[in-house]
């Protein structure tokens, strides 16, 4: 490999695609460093962000928050395990929590309207504009994944995981990884689909041999199929370990923009 001489490797700056420029807003923050005055917006902009949705979630509630597929439709038995859980999570007192989407969270969404529970949405902007399912009581639109995804674990006390993609991994390790750290306190994180998730059951296992986790890192997953079964161990397990319990709401002031 031929070095480039100090006279190239000064020639070397950051630069982008010229077709960045034009590029959302949001997509453009990605793209490396950017002129002062746009990165300077950027971060008031996501602070609006920040502030917006910590004012429109602070009366939910105790939620679990419900990861999944935007992919199933209604006629997936995924779909249908993930309307049950949303309907045994509202029964038992719990927000439902979802990224708003179709799929996986337009069923745990819907299941929990179905029962009169509490239904959320933290719905994402996307080039292809996704729209907030109709069963959600109320919702959120967020630019930046990493905004929406501190939304949908700061509100919650446990993490239901149903089958799902690159997203729904992702959501799972940041989870994982916060609870690993003691970021967050040891919320119950359940796994739901035995089948799909064989194959990243015995990695993590690989890797608790291996030493690159704790075999209590794997311990603490709940791994299964029944949705009753499910929430009752979710449900058992925030009302013993983090005290929640019934009680009444606290008063909303319109002004700081909450619902």
């Amino acid at each position: 490999m031929t070095l480039p001489t100090t006279t190239e490797a000064e020639r070397i700056q950051w630069g982008r695609p010229a077709e960045s420029i034009s590029s959302p807003p949001a997509s453009r923050f990605l793209h490396g460093p950017q002129s002062r005055r746009f990165e300077l917006r950027r971060t008031f902009s996501i602070c609006r962000e920040l502030i917006r949705g910590f004012r429109k979630l602070h009366f939910v509630g105790p939620c679990v928050t419900v990861f999944g597929s935007a992919r199933f439709d209604e006629n997936h038995r995924y779909y249908d395990q993930a309307r049950l859980i949303g309907k045994y999570l509202a029964e038992s007192g719990f927000t439902v929590m979802t990224g708003g989407g179709p799929g996986i969270m337009e069923a745990a969404n819907r299941g929990a309207k179905e029962v009169n529970g509490r239904s959320i949405g933290c719905n994402i902007v996307l080039p292809k504009e996704q729209q907030p399912n109709p069963y959600v009581d109320m919702w959120v639109d967020f630019e930046h994944f990493f905004v929406r995804k501190l939304m949908l674990i700061k509100y919650s006390y446990a993490f239901i995981v149903c089958p799902g993609g690159f997203g729904t991994l992702d959501e799972l390790f940041e989870v994982a990884t916060l609870i690993q750290t003691g970021k967050v306190q040891d919320f119950p994180v359940a796994l739901v689909g035995t089948d799909y998730w064989a194959p990243l059951i015995e990695m993590l296992k690989k890797m608790a041999a291996e030493r690159t986790i704790d075999s209590m890192d794997l311990d603490r997953l709940i791994i299964g199929d029944d949705p009753g079964d499910i929430v009752s161990k979710v449900t058992d397990i925030g009302m013993k370990r983090f005290g929640l319990t019934y009680g009444p709401q606290i008063k909303r002031y319109w002004w700081l923009g909450e619902w």
